[in-house]
This record gives structure tokens, sequence and C-alpha cells, in this order.
């Protein structure tokens, strides 16, 4: 077994989260006096983090989050800020639109909810957005991160993801949180800069448990809230190709290093297409290395992921939708027509074994009620002038589609 460590001697094979600093705790706050806290320099894991409460200032992220929700209402029910929006009347089809708090230019890339509270969720994306609901997505209120906001970067938070109480959040530039309080407060977790690549993705795997991956296909895994990581690969995606490129990998030799998206399974096996869309990858556990994939049709790959009968689905450039002959790895796909209007579909997710929905550029929405045999157009969204980018089914009950411009949609059966 391989042991890596994060902050010395950080490489494909060490990586370990050993720090000076001990993990902050990030909690609530009002768009108009945040507390802010800055990192102690002395890390025990066996002692538990504090704050530091510094005088209360106004922000350029509060003033956003304030003007946006003050617009609406004057309190809030969440967090004691100005209240947020709440969803339109009426709704759209099985789907309604739910208006945030948040500058319209933010992209929203994932969504989580905690298990044992199924109303309590969060919602993050770019410029630093991490937004907290507790009556199902209703409702959304801005939270805080203090200690980013006293640094000069302006995080991408990329993947959220819980267990119990325990929750994960990985972004770009590198950073790490970790909640064991359903989100009441979070403590950073020091990374190395030597990293391979951006966190892209996270998941909670069990108690004090997680699996992480960067877009260069580094897998890491923790059993011990982060303080240690081991390997689960030997070597990135860029080793392996250097050694397979001669192998018959189509456009392997133009690879830039790096994953376009990147899909787990319940079982944990991975999917992941190359930046370019040339080829795709997969990864299951127990490989040492990331296994290439020729595409098997003509235009490049948008994204894959995992049906729910544990078969593939495939998206390419331009509106097309494959799905794989039969379950688990192949290369043998067969086209299924969609009428996407000439917009690219961008993702699909599953809400039960037949039922599941695709979205795409200009607010496309498809619907297929037989395992994605036929799918038929919802105008759900044609109105809304945003690409939608993210579907995420939390349950057969509880689904959202994410997209740019802060648009979020909500289902309701």
């Amino acid at each position: 077994m391989v042991t890596l460590q994060l902050l010395t001697d950080c490489s494909i094979q060490t990586l370990r989260a050993c720090s000076s600093s001990r993990p902050q705790r990030y909690k609530s706050s009002s768009a108009v006096q945040a507390l802010s806290t800055r990192a102690c320099l002395h890390h025990n894991p066996q002692s538990k983090p504090t704050t530091t409460s510094l005088p209360s200032y106004l922000s350029r992220r509060h003033l956003i989050a304030d003007t946006a929700a003050v617009s609406i209402a004057v309190s809030s029910p969440l967090i004691g800020i100005s209240k947020p929006a709440k969803s339109e009347e009426g709704g759209l089809s099985e789907w309604e639109r739910v208006f945030l708090p948040i500058d319209p230019g933010v992209v929203l890339l994932d969504i989580a909810f905690v298990p044992d509270d199924p109303n309590h969720g969060f919602v993050l994306g770019t410029r630093q957005t991490l937004l907290e609901t507790k009556d199902g997505g209703k409702t959304w209120a801005p939270r805080s991160i203090p200690s980013a906001e006293d640094e000069d970067f302006n995080y991408r938070f990329n993947s959220i993801s819980f267990n119990g109480k325990e929750g994960w959040i990985v972004g770009k530039p590198a950073i790490l949180l970790y909640t064991s309080d359903a989100g009441d407060s979070w403590g950073r977790i020091p990374l190395s800069n030597q990293l391979p690549g951006d966190m892209v993705y996270i998941k909670a795997t069990g108690e004090k448990s997680a699996e992480m991956v960067t877009d260069e296909g580094a897998i890491y895994v923790t059993s011990n809230k982060g303080y240690n990581w081991r390997a689960a690969v030997q070597e990135t995606v860029s080793a392996t190709l250097n050694r397979t490129v001669s192998s018959g990998i189509s456009g392997a030799s133009y690879y830039t290093g790096t994953f376009n998206t990147v899909n787990r399974s319940p079982d944990g096996s991975y999917v992941a297409v190359s930046s370019r869309g040339n080829f795709y990858l997969t990864w299951q556990p127990g490989q040492p290395y990331w296994q290439p994939h020729n595409r098997s049709v003509a235009r490049r790959i948008q994204n894959m992921g995992w049906r729910a009968d544990g078969g593939l689905w495939l998206l390419v450039r331009g509106g097309g939708l494959y799905l794989s002959k039969g379950t688990g790895i192949t290369e043998d796909f067969q086209e299924i027509p969609v009428q996407s209007r000439g917009f690219g579909i961008l993702d699909v997710g599953y809400r039960s074994q037949d039922e599941a929905w695709a979205a795409g550029g200009s607010g496309i929405l498809l619907r297929t009620n037989n395992g994605g045999k036929t799918w038929i157009r919802d105008k759900a969204a044609d109105n809304i002038a945003a690409n939608l980018y993210s579907v995420k089914f939390i349950n057969d009950q509880t689904g959202f589609v994410l997209g740019n411009d802060g648009v979020l949609l909500r289902y309701l059966g």
C-alpha cells in the first residue's frame, strides 16, 4: 500500500495531510456582520479547532448577497440574513425555478443534502459560492468562509458530499473543507500546492472516510478525517498514456493531461472524458492504472456517466446521445435519437431505473420513461436563457438541475 504526504514530498505516491496549522472552523454569518477567522499556526490532530472573532466588516461578496436578497424580503428564516428568494409561483412543468441571492454570473457546480436531515442541504459553485437550505431546497441563504475571504483567491467550489453528519468540500485553488456537524461549522484541512492537478470530485465513503479525485487522474482515500491519505492509483493519467500511446488509443498523443468530466458509479468505478474529448478512461477499485478507451463515435465526447442499471451513457458535442449495449464498462454504444434543437446535451441524471432527465444548452430538458430508449423534450426551461450543466437526483422525490447565471431548478414530481 502506498502512503502519500500532502505537504512534504508530495508526489503521486506520497501524500499526507501533515501541516503546521490546525483545521479552522467556519460558522454561519450575516450579510452585514461577517465573522472573520484566521488560521491558527499550531496543528494538533487531537485537539478541537478554535475560532477567533474579528471586528465585523462588509465585504463585496456579502454586499452582493445582501443586495440580491433584500430586494425580495426583509428577514431570513435560516441564518439571520436577508430572506432569500422563494420558488416562483406555479413552477415550470415538473420543475420550478428557485431564485438565489447570488451574483447572476455564478455557475452552480454541485449540490448535496445531509442524509440524517433530507431538508438540509448545500449548493456550491464558482466565485466562492456556498448556499444552505433547511426546507428541501425551496429557499437558500448564503454561507460565508471567512478564512477564504481573507485570502487573495476567489475559490471555485467543485464538489460536495455527505455521509451522516460528516461532509466534505473540494475546490480550486486547492482547498479541502470538512464538517462533522452537518455543516453548522466547517474546518479547513491544509493541502500541498504540489498536489497533482486540481481537485474536481470528492465522495464521503464512511465515518471519517472520503475519496477524492484530481483532474490529472490522481485518486486518494482517507480514513482518518483527512489527516492521512493514500493513493488508489500508482500514476497520473499522463504517465499512463505515455506508456500506452503506442497501443492504439486514438488522440492519446494529443492528451493535455486533464479530465473534462469524471463520474463515479455506486460501486466505486469511475469513467472520465479526456479534456479534448478524443477518448475516455475508466478505473475500477483495485486497478493500479486508469484504462484508456477509444471512442466508438465520430464526434468528440462531451460527457459520460452511469445509468441506473449499471450501463454507461455518452454525450457528444453537438447534441448526440449514446447508450452502451449492456451493463458495465464497454466500447460498444448505440445512438439514441433526441430532439435537442441543435443544442448540446451536457448531463444526464437518473431518478429511477426507468426515468431519467437530460439537460443542456439554452435550457434544453429531455425526459425518458423507459431507461433511455426514447426521449421527449420538456419545455420546462425553454424561457430560461441559461445553459443547464448538471442533473442531480438526491432520491426519487428530490432532484435539481444546476446551470450558469445562478439558475437552479427544483423537481416537483
